[in-house]
């Protein structure tokens, strides 16, 4: 599904390097955990992933279903199946949030070449995937996260996921800032969208998220690199101990 291979990337402004050597696989149909310290570049790797500006490639490759990334535009890559969820969502004021998801979804199947989906069928599907994910029908009337809470911009982001229906789930510590309640919703979204053909990335930094999204592998980010992968017990190990053993080993 994903094939990363030495890729290594640097901030364009700064002229400073985060990534420095990342190899990553990730399989369909299965969830990989990073975590790892502040600075290791976790989330830089999602960015550099999804097309954000202000970072460098400089070295390795990153391709998806056999496609090379990392020279596509954001919009080519989101319709080649890829999807981030931030750690903070963004508002957009003065765009409703029906017309934002029915914009997208449709913009995506135009470019796969496939047929766009009419108003009432939108109108049923996101509906009943809104049920599922307790979000409000007033919340499909507002802006685009304006007036939410944390947990509601979360919910949010998980509803546009389902309706994309992406092929790689890019989590980016999605469950910063939420209570328990939140994290267990926006967790069962996740779980629901789990599938054969569907990978996920998720990007944490605790194990209370993986007690509940059941990660397949778990691999510790260092320093612009991963250096340990293992199963669920490896987050584990990390709730306990910390990282320093660990890093220790790598050094």
């Amino acid at each position: 599904m994903l094939e990363i291979k030495n890729l290594q990337v640097k901030l364009e402004e700064e002229d400073k390097q985060i990534l420095k050597g990342v190899d990553l696989t990730v399989e369909a149909g299965k969830v990989h955990a990073i975590m790892g310290p502040n600075g290791s570049g976790k989330s830089t790797l999602s960015y550099v992933l999804a097309g954000r500006d202000g970072y460098e490639v400089t070295g390795g490759s990153a391709s998806l279903l056999g496609e090379d990334i990392l020279d596509m535009d954001p919009e080519a890559r989101a319709a080649a199946g890829m999807f981030l969820a931030f750690q903070y969502p963004v508002e957009i004021p003065g765009v409703g949030n029906m017309t934002f998801m029915r914009t997208a979804v449709n913009a995506q199947r135009k470019a796969r070449g496939e047929e766009e989906m009419s108003s009432a069928e939108f109108l049923k599907v996101v509906r009943a995937r809104a049920k599922d994910l307790q979000i409000d029908a007033e919340m499909l009337k507002r802006p685009v996260n304006v007036g939410f809470s944390g947990g509601e911009k979360k919910r949010n982001e998980i509803l546009q996921m389902a309706m994309l229906e992406p092929k790689l789930c890019i989590l980016d510590e999605t469950d910063s800032g939420l209570d328990v309640d939140a994290m267990k919703l926006v967790a069962q979204g996740v779980n629901a969208l789990r599938s054969p053909d569907r990978a996920f990335l998720v990007i944490t930094h605790y194990q209370r998220l993986l007690d509940h999204i059941a990660p397949d592998v778990v691999h510790i980010m260092s320093a612009g690199r991963i250096v340990k992968s293992g199963g669920p017990d490896l987050a584990l190990e990390v709730e306990k101990n910390g990282y320093g053993d660990i890093l220790k080993e790598s050094a």
